[in-house]
């Protein structure tokens, strides 16, 4: 079973002046998971995670990870100026987008973030608009079917993401003839993965690509990024990825491709959303209502605007009942929030203990792609994000959206006043 990080007592605690629905994270866990990902590859010296700002776009939780060494992958202009506020800067940044505009490339270049293409022709894009820096990377899509062993992991013929290898090859001697002195290699090649032999099996794709390159080009890459892809268990029942082991892979691709070839000093890049965060949020919901017709629904104060993945994807997220974490689930339930969309569900036909309305339930694994993938659909507001500290304490970074926020936008002065709403 999923154990919550938080108790029914302290949420009480919270919710006297932080409503529900809100994201709850966990500093203590974020910090632990930093430290053992810094851990496992650490035999890179060279080695940096750069957070991917999309996961979770709350500057507290970014210079929560800045201490602990991380760096930020961002892939728009807004994620640039939040990182930079934080405080990084430089190649601390890392800035991985596709279909690119002008002013996302000029903030990338005049902030010193290592600017990763996504396409052969953003070369001379970038060129015109932000100009060619000293350090670039070039992120590379295979085509075809990407498998481990007899698995297939995802089809990166299909994606829309970078460059095929003879324009990566073509790349890398254009850049080079502009005046590039640092180059980086990049892939995304599949989606949260539990399989620990992911992410060494990309390594030494790469790392054998980075070879073909120093061949045929004379360019010599300096660092080469696995990007993301290493997932969690969203189920109770599966295993979760031993990041120590994934490590120990790469470790091993890099001493068995990269030092003979002459490439000892390369530098391993990684930028991990989900890994880094997902398991150390909660969505906390009130139930409010039950209903009882040809199935039995619990009808919540949080909905899919909250949390999309369930009904997006039909994503399993695990459901603790705060307080009733050790009684038998002997009823079955949808369990739903109050968008005027059937899909509006965390869950269907589960079996949780008997609730009540009043309950707490905390919906895990909304650390990473919840509330970042938050909307207004049918007026609903954002909610709050609150970090519970590893002293036990609690703080709110993030307060929810009021009616006044949902009509700032619109060009009528007054006509919403506080009266009305």
């Amino acid at each position: 079973m999923k154990t919550p990080f938080v108790s029914k007592d302290k949420i009480e605690e919270i919710a006297k002046t932080i409503p529900t629905p809100f994201h709850i994270y966990d500093e203590k866990g974020i910090r632990e998971n930093a430290k053992k990902v810094m851990k496992a590859f650490s035999w890179n010296k060279g080695f940096k995670e750069y957070f991917a700002v999309k996961a979770t776009p709350n500057p507290f939780i970014l210079k929560l990870l800045k201490e602990e060494g991380c760096g930020v992958d961002c892939s728009s202009l807004t994620e640039l100026m939040m990182s930079d506020v934080c405080g990084f800067s430089g190649h601390e940044i890392m800035f991985s987008s596709n279909v690119t505009p002008a002013e996302d490339f000029v903030l990338a270049k005049k902030l010193g973030a290592i600017i990763n293409l996504d396409d052969f022709t953003h070369i001379d894009f970038l060129e015109k608009t932000a100009g060619i820096p000293e350090t670039i990377c070039c992120r590379f899509n295979p085509g075809g079917l990407f498998k481990i062993e007899n698995d297939i992991m995802d089809t990166p013929g299909e994606a829309k993401y970078g460059f095929t290898k003879e324009q990566l090859i073509e790349g890398y001697r254009i850049l080079k003839d502009k005046g590039v002195k640092k180059f980086g290699l990049h892939a995304f090649l599949a989606s949260n993965t539990i399989a620990n032999q992911y992410y060494p099996a990309l390594a030494k794709l790469l790392f054998q690509v980075a070879v073909e390159v120093k061949e045929k080009t004379g360019v010599v890459i300096d660092f080469i990024n696995l990007s993301g892809g290493v997932g969690i268990p969203y189920r109770p029942e599966q295993k979760p990825t031993d990041i120590a082991a994934v490590g120990d892979g790469v470790h091993k691709a890099f001493d068995e491709v990269l030092v003979p070839a002459g490439m000892g000093h390369v530098s391993i890049f990684t930028e991990m959303g989900r890994f880094m965060l997902a398991p150390y949020g909660h969505l906390i919901t009130k139930v409010i209502h039950q209903k009882h017709t040809y199935k039995e629904y619990i009808g919540c104060d949080a909905c899919a605007a909250n949390l999309m993945r369930p009904a997006m994807y039909g994503a399993y997220h695990h459901i603790t009942v705060l307080g009733k974490e050790n009684e038998p689930c002997t009823c079955k339930y949808d369990v739903t929030g109050g968008l005027c969309e059937n899909n509006d569900k965390f869950a269907v036909d589960r079996m949780l203990p008997p609730i009540e309305i009043g309950d707490y339930l905390a919906i895990h694994d909304s650390g990473a792609h919840g509330f970042a993938m938050g909307y207004n659909y049918n007026g609903k507001l954002r909610s709050a994000e609150v970090l519970l500290k590893e002293d036990g304490s609690f703080q709110m970074i993030r307060r929810a959206e009021t009616p006044d926020d949902y009509f700032a936008t619109f060009d009528y002065t007054g006509m919403f006043s506080k009266q009305t709403v």
